[in-house]
């Protein structure tokens, strides 16, 4: 058993698990590898620490490959799990279970269907949440605080508890968390196995309030309480100095110069920029815009919506249809409303943080209207980037609302009518009210940058 084993001297005090790593591995063609480096604020938040070891699953062959040849790098270790458990694990479970339960998705006449192809995968689930239990156990020093991040590793903490009880152990969701009654649709022994698995915590810590209150609540009604686990509200921030540097870089001005162009001289911009994830309501967002267009006719000609919809989770089917889905109404939009020389939406697919830098700059209009978001940092790097200063029209279902809701134009997700007077209104902002509001929403947006927002919870977790 790991647990017999006693840490080394030489073992992290700070630990951090993940799915996605810091790193990631390709084949080149000779076969040598080819890493790359990730971002995201998890990595810039952890750049803050020095001594510590980052426990991640090794994603495509290149990763596996990596973890065979013993090649990585210092203070990250790579986990191959099996790639069957693996995908059972990330996409059966964690992507099309626990991500539609607390993002409100699934169209409940016809789904979820717990059956036995469901406890097959909540097998490797099992599997793949114990296999990172272990490996942390095996690499932890004496009393060293863990941080486990995400729905993915829900189950660690209970796990992890057993095998080193002299831990310190946090769990941080990124996502929103299900009220109650969504949450119970869940089977009754699997639900309970979530909510145990993170009160293995010393430490349960949310996005905003409403998340941490959201999963209170489940426990309450489903445990009779949290237990001794504590629980935590920690705000991700934008990192205004890397976003404003890196935003006046010569590739960005290259993409800025490209945008322009595709624009077209005197029109407003209304951007947005999001993976193509189901929660992220971009076809009701373009349906407003057409809204837009279709009622308010002096609009036409004098407006375009830059929307980035990046390919996300191309391995499941729903998550194709909904990405050329996208496409079908963007398509239909410039068909209805296009003319030789005005473009209404130009989209752009391929990943590019260049150009989505640029495209912040741009935004007369930056358009986020989620379904449900555990926060969503578009909505908080905009206002950091913008140039000119920019409207924010914000759904009120993301959970950067809590802070920037005052500043913001509200929306609710559904209601596309009222998505499209929203965007009337933000157009139209008075130039001073919008610099003001800018100004307001980017001190709000950085207010816990990555570093300190890592900082914080780990600080919280040694306190006890």
């Amino acid at each position: 058993m790991v647990s017999e084993h006693a840490p080394q001297p030489a073992a992290a005090q700070v630990l951090v698990a993940s799915n996605r790593g810091p790193v990631s591995y390709a084949l080149r063609e000779d076969g040598s590898l080819d890493a790359k480096r990730g971002g995201g604020g998890l990595v810039s938040g952890l750049s803050a620490v020095d001594d510590k070891m980052w426990v991640c699953a090794a994603l495509g062959d290149g990763d596996r490959e990596a973890v065979r040849r013993g090649v990585g790098e210092p203070g990250v270790r790579m986990l191959d799990i099996d790639a069957d458990v693996h995908a059972d694990a990330y996409n059966g479970i964690a992507n099309s279970v626990l991500w539609f339960v607390h993002h409100l998705l699934y169209q409940t006449p016809v789904e979820p269907v717990f059956d036995a192809e469901f406890r097959r995968q909540w097998a490797s689930f099992e599997a793949y949440n114990r296999a990172f239990a272990q490996a942390l156990a095996e690499e932890a020093g004496e009393g060293a605080s863990v941080l486990v991040q995400d729905y993915h590793l829900v189950l660690v903490p209970g796990m992890l508890r057993e095998l080193r009880p002299d831990l310190r152990i946090g769990h941080f969701s990124h996502t929103p968390w299900a009220p109650v009654d969504y949450f119970r649709m869940l089977p009754d022994d699997i639900s309970e196995q979530v909510l145990r698995g993170i009160l293995g915590a010393d430490r349960a810590a949310f996005l905003t309030r409403r998340w941490a209150d959201a999963f209170i609540g489940c426990c309450t009604e489903i445990l009779g309480g949290t237990g001794r686990t504590r629980i935590g509200v920690h705000g991700l921030g934008a990192d205004a100095d890397f976003l404003r540097r890196r935003a006046h870089e010569a590739d960005v001005d290259e993409r800025m110069a490209a945008l322009r162009e595709q624009v077209g001289p005197g029109r407003k911009t209304i951007v947005r920029v999001d993976r193509t994830e189901l929660s992220k309501n971009i076809v009701r967002g373009m349906l407003a815009y057409r809204a837009l267009l279709d009622e308010r006719p002096e609009w036409r000609g004098r407006v375009v919506h830059i929307a980035f919809a990046y390919p996300s989770r191309q391995d499941l089917a729903v998550y194709r249809e909904y990405t050329a889905e996208v496409q079908r109404v963007a398509d239909a939009v410039n068909a209805a409303h296009g003319t030789a020389d005005w473009t209404p939406v130009v989209l752009h697919v391929k990943d590019d943080f260049a150009r989505s830098l640029a495209a912040y700059r741009l935004a007369d209009v930056a358009l986020v209207n989620p379904i449900r978001d555990g926060m969503n940092l578009v909505a908080k790097e905009v206002p950091v980037v913008s140039d000119h200063g920019c409207a924010l029209v914000l759904s009120r279902e993301a959970g950067a609302y809590e802070e920037l809701g005052d500043d913001a134009i509200t929306v609710n997700p559904y209601d596309v009518s009222a998505t499209a007077d929203a965007l009337h209104e933000a157009l139209t902002m008075d130039d001073d009210e919008r610099a003001a509001r800018t100004e307001r929403l980017a001190a709000a947006a950085t207010a816990l940058p990555p570093q300190q927002w890592f900082l914080d919870q780990l600080e919280a977790l040694r306190q006890g």
